[in-house]
């Protein structure tokens, strides 16, 4: 399975250097250039591709997948945010089997909408933002979830990640939606080198060939929830590991 990918001739001393430096606190990198990313990330993807069946699917991906429902898309990220992806599912469950369209949600007192979507994380300022949501698709939207990432922005309580979620997991529409897991891997791999989850998005806009943005958010949050953890990446156990320069990993497993 490894050796399916290749790891471009030329990056082959910048493996073991980067593997070096990454036991190093003070360590500085730079971003792969565009032309290398094109030529590992299809081989990256495929891999892990072949790998995912055997992963958990993120909360919301499988909600868009099973109700094909952008508002229901568009709720279940907004209560998946600091929140575990068990808690979000049952949460998600409560909620649409009482309510799935903006005017049945406002029809809900705000009392009962926190213990239907307890024991999300902020469930209370979750429950006020989700009514301002409805409230605003009513009026302005015609009860209908937008398919545009700056529409959608528009919205109280909405940010790039919801976003970018709505439009590729519910629109199928190209976005990259950008997770802590999305950056943190992407900055590992050294396709990035960027600090926050926006200036992630707006780096691989220019370096990620278009053809995967619809695929790469699901792939790497299901990839970061199975083995390549914030600290401590399972990375024997890792499909891709020898092609990885694993930039600033101090421990793995």
């Amino acid at each position: 399975m490894v050796s399916a990918i290749r790891v471009p001739r030329d990056a082959t001393n910048n493996v073991a250097m980067n593997r070096r430096l990454s036991k190093a606190p003070d360590r500085r990198r730079r971003a792969a250039p565009a032309a290398t990313v094109a030529r590992r990330i299809g081989a990256i993807l495929r891999v892990l591709r072949r790998e995912a069946p055997g992963w958990n699917a993120p909360i919301v991906s499988f909600i868009s997948i099973q109700t094909r429902d952008p508002f229901k898309t568009l709720i279940s990220c907004i209560l998946s945010l600091r929140t575990k992806d068990q808690t979000t599912a049952a949460a998600s469950e409560r909620l649409f089997a009482r309510a799935a369209t903006p005017e049945a949600i406002l029809a809900i007192p705000l009392p009962t909408l926190e213990r239907l979507i307890f024991p999300v994380g902020f469930y209370r300022t979750k429950a006020t933002v989700i009514r301002g949501i409805c409230r605003d698709l009513i009026d302005k939207h015609g009860g209908r979830v937008p398919d545009e990432i700056d529409t959608l922005l528009t919205l109280k309580g909405v940010g790039r990640k919801t976003a970018n979620l709505v439009v590729t997991e519910a629109y199928r529409k190209p976005g990259i939606c950008v997770d802590t897991h999305v950056h943190r891997i992407s900055n590992r791999w050294g396709l990035v080198a960027t600090r926050t989850p926006d200036k992630t998005e707006t780096a691989l806009r220019e370096i990620l060939p278009r053809r995967y943005w619809l695929e790469y958010n699901g792939i790497l949050v299901a990839f970061g929830q199975t083995i390549c953890h914030p600290t401590s990446p399972r990375c024997t156990q890792c499909p891709i590991e020898r092609a990885c320069p694993r930039i600033g990993v101090i421990h793995s497993r």
